[in-house]
């Protein structure tokens, strides 16, 4: 491996085990899962709940949060008490509580100082009758609080159909649920805050989950647009590289890039984060396959993707 290779980013995912997981983050990536009902793979995370170590090369052992804290130079300097994006692969063999997530302005007065969480979705993999909960039906904040207080669950909740391939944008404030029999690539906001809507009544240890119903309320988006979680993505082709532009916001830029042959690119950003989805192959000779995540740090230059396989890449 020479020095440029060295110093590619490669992390150790780390597992959360949850009510509505399943094993396909053993059966399909190949990782090993702490239980059969494990739901996240917390694979490029700096988080305090989550904190991924470098698995090789010139900063093996040590954690995300602390190459920003003391190697912010691999970042391009870039400013913030925390490394800025959370990559998540997702298995929901059930579905997951209907959510919602508050904005950077009310996350930092009522979640003491911490960040909101503005998060997408790109569709892995999902049953042939799938769907999501993007989104509600009421047309105001006082229906919103008049249905959630009052339990109209079918009226008030969105449910949309979804296909492998499929890509959304959550925006703060859009009520959201992933259903059972999905399985999603999430990049999102360095985040941990939630707020349970609803919960379909479920118990655990004997008890219901906490909700979070008053906070929910108040960061509740009404009405819903609709747009706002439609992605027109827009594809590339290429000889050796497929590019599919899925999302650019204030929070993060990401691809997804298939690869069928050898490419050259170029690292200019702060940090590009590459994700495999599927197939197989190299970055600059060193081997790659569905299942890793990698960093290119600030000032890597020109590298070479080569290879059958399927990426998602993010960036700011």
């Amino acid at each position: 491996m020479n020095k440029n290779t060295e110093q590619i980013i490669f992390l150790e995912p780390v597992m959360k085990e949850v009510l509505w997981g399943g094993t396909r983050l053993r059966d399909d990536f190949n990782y090993e899962i702490p239980s059969d009902h494990t739901g996240e793979c917390w694979a490029v995370s700096a988080h305090d709940n989550g904190d991924c170590v470098v698995a090789s090369g010139a900063y093996k052992g040590q954690t995300l949060s602390s190459l920003w804290k003391n190697h912010r130079e691999l970042f391009g300097n870039q400013e913030g008490e925390s490394f800025p994006l959370l990559i998540k692969i997702i298995d929901a063999k059930q579905d997951l509580s209907i959510q919602v997530h508050p904005d950077d302005s009310y996350a930092k007065e009522n979640e003491n100082g911490s960040l909101g969480k503005t998060e997408c979705w790109y569709i892995l993999d999902c049953d042939a009758d799938a769907s999501i909960v993007v989104g509600h039906n009421a047309n105001d904040n006082e229906e919103v609080k008049e249905m959630i207080l009052n339990g109209r669950w079918d009226e008030f909740i969105r449910t949309i159909p979804i296909k492998k391939g499929d890509f959304f944008q959550i925006n703060p404030g859009t009520v959201h649920a992933i259903k059972g029999g999905t399985v999603i690539l999430e990049t999102q906001q360095n985040s941990d805050i939630t707020y349970r809507v609803y919960d379909y009544n479920r118990l655990t240890d004997g008890k219901p989950r906490e909700l979070h119903i008053e906070k929910s309320i108040a960061v509740i988006e009404a009405p819903f647009d609709v747009d706002s979680a439609s992605v027109k993505c827009e594809l590339v082709k290429g000889d050796a590289m497929d590019q599919e532009k899925l999302v650019s916001c204030s929070y993060y830029t990401v691809n997804k890039q298939d690869v069928h042959g050898s490419v050259t690119l170029k690292q200019d950003n702060k940090f590009r984060i590459y994700s495999v989805i599927d197939g197989e192959g190299t970055v600059d000779g060193v081997a790659i396959k569905k299942g890793t995540h990698f960093i290119l740090p600030f000032g890597y230059g020109e590298y070479c993707l080569e290879g059958n396989m399927s990426l998602i890449s993010s960036e700011q």
